[in-house]
């Protein structure tokens, strides 16, 4: 009965506006039942489980659901482009030529030989390399002492350094379990424990540690901006958080126990002893949330110019203000940490972070980029009921995604025309008020994150989306759902700094697998990854904006 309705062709104003209310009053109602709907289901469920029986069972539909579940913005983002088969064999290392000949009892007298004609075949070799080492032995009389020959570097222990290498790049680059590894092993016939195999992925592994050390550290310094989001994970069958910092060169894992503010900035100081200064910038801060005039001119006695430990601040705030309640002392914590945090020298300072609007990512830098793809999906988890709003929603959508089209040309060619121009037309866009009560809050709510959602008119380098972040979180899910989750503090660190060596690997162009022998074997080889991230920083520039400001 609603297909039909059209507001722009009744004439009478109050009719209309009375109409638009019932419209609005009916998604409100329809919204509510959904609701009750779902919760309904739960308790019979729970009310079937205490009494020793099954609740609901779960069978998806042949029919697409409504409303949609995947609130994905790819078709709407995605640019068709011009598909063309790429040559393979150009790139193709050859380990070794094999020449094929004719069986001459089937040639013809006649025939004429015409050359070879080439064909690349791909393979590998799965197998066992076991070495019996026969080490001299000699015994010196006169000093009494017993010389050995040394095994060559890597194959110190019961396994090679193909054993290893393979051992951490399928565990934490091939995304496989420890009992899928074993197994794996088991059917060439290598002879390993579980217990061998858990130590080959987390013991003795302080070279990988100090380069990842280093890979984080030259990721911060090759660019002010980072991406940061965190994703859900399990320590020991507890939970934690793990956070996802990277930009185009890098990427690095960091897990902890909480995801509040103060967590973020363990990760962006890369869990240095926790530092707090109660300076002009943090006594603003705290005016902004709301802290008593009274409670700020106390804080004042606390030295602005030098940074005091956790612990010295902790006892300090329980001396002069033992009657702070649990939010205002969290608001001083965040406030002075993060002021800390900007004054901190020696370490890199992340100037501007693209993210989420997560509440504890505000703040923590001087400028926030907030991603345009998680602020669309607000608008395609609306679900209008009545056919006249979902028009308008799928109207104002298709502008929405236009305006993020205008702002990707923008980061090719950024000119002060074109942002003056770009920064007008997002005041116009959300400023529309379409009737639809839902839409309109939406809108509005966008709106008032104007500054944040336009940084990239004063940084054109900066992306439009949080996606790096996401699909580095995507690989920790992917994980988590191979292997569950670390046990010990020295699992977690092997899980962050393998997954962190991986990943960037991969963005810089190297072999994970070639990187892990060469460092096991102790060949080194190769680069480090940190010298690779600054060596391609300088050509990317990722901070061209800031160096000419």
């Amino acid at each position: 009965m609603f297909e039909d309705v059209d507001l722009t062709g009744i004439q009478d104003e109050r009719a209309r506006q009375l109409i638009s209310r019932l419209l609005n009053l009916l998604e409100d109602v329809t919204a509510d039942l959904r609701d009750a709907q779902a919760e309904i289901q739960r308790l019979r469920d729970e009310n079937n489980r205490l009494k020793g029986e099954q609740g609901k069972p779960t069978i998806p539909s042949n029919l697409p659901q409504s409303p949609p579940a995947d609130h994905s913005s790819e078709r709407e983002r995605r640019k068709p482009r011009t598909w063309s088969k790429g040559r393979k064999n150009a790139t193709i290392h050859i380990d070794r030529e094999q020449v094929l000949e004719v069986n001459a009892a089937i040639l013809p007298p006649d025939a004429e030989f015409k050359g070879y004609e080439e064909v690349v075949v791909q393979d590998v070799v799965f197998r066992t390399d076991n070495i019996r080492f026969l080490k001299a032995k000699y015994y010196a009389p006169s000093t009494g002492k017993t010389y050995l020959a040394t095994l060559p570097r890597g194959y110190e222990g019961q396994f090679g350094p193909g054993l290893k290498a393979l051992t951490l790049v399928l565990y934490s680059g091939g995304q496989m379990s420890e009992p899928k590894l074993l197994e794996l092993f088991g059917s060439v016939g290598v002879q390993i424990s579980a217990g061998q195999l858990s130590n080959l992925l987390i013991k003795d592994q302080e070279v990988f540690h100090a380069e990842k050390d280093a890979v984080y550290t030259a990721g911060l310094q090759s660019s002010p901006w980072q991406h940061l989001d965190e994703t859900g994970t399990r320590v020991n069958g507890q939970n934690h958080h793990c956070h996802i910092v990277c930009n185009p060169l890098y990427t690095a894992y960091h897990t902890t126990p909480s995801k509040d503010r103060l967590s973020v900035l363990d990760v962006l100081r890369h869990g240095q002893p926790r530092t707090f200064r109660c300076n002009a910038e943090a006594l603003g801060y705290l005016e902004q949330v709301g802290l008593s005039a009274a409670t700020r001119d106390t804080l004042t006695r606390l030295p602005g110019a030098q940074d005091v430990d956790e612990a010295s601040l902790r006892q300090w705030l329980d001396a002069h203000l033992p009657r702070l309640g649990p939010q205002q002392r969290k608001w001083i914590l965040d406030a002075t940490a993060v002021a800390a945090y900007h004054a901190q020298v020696g370490f890199p300072v992340v100037r501007l972070l693209v993210c989420d609007d997560a509440p504890q990512f505000n703040w923590v830098t001087a400028e926030l980029a907030l991603c345009w793809v998680h602020e669309g999906r607000h608008y395609k988890k609306l679900t209008p009921y009545v056919p006249h709003h979902r028009k308008l929603l799928d109207e104002f959508l298709g502008r929405f995604w236009a305006f993020y089209d205008e702002l990707l040309i923008y980061r090719q060619q950024p000119a002060a025309a074109e942002r003056a121009r770009l920064a007008a037309a997002f005041d116009v866009l959300f400023s529309t008020v379409t009737g639809y009560q839902a839409l309109d809050e939406r809108i509005a709510k966008t709106q008032a994150k104007a500054a944040c959602l336009l940084r990239v008119l004063e940084h054109p380098e900066i992306p439009l989306h949080n996606n790096p972040a996401e699909l580095g979180a995507r690989m920790r899910v992917r994980k988590r759902d191979v292997s569950f989750g670390p046990r010990t503090a020295a699992g977690t660190q092997a899980w962050d700094t393998f997954m962190t060596l991986a990943a960037t690997a991969k963005k810089l162009g190297v072999s994970f697998y070639h990187y892990i022998h060469d460092r096991v074997s102790g060949a080194n080889q190769m680069p480090g990854l940190a010298n690779l991230i600054e060596a391609q920083a300088k050509n990317l520039n990722l901070g061209a904006s800031w160096n000419t400001s």
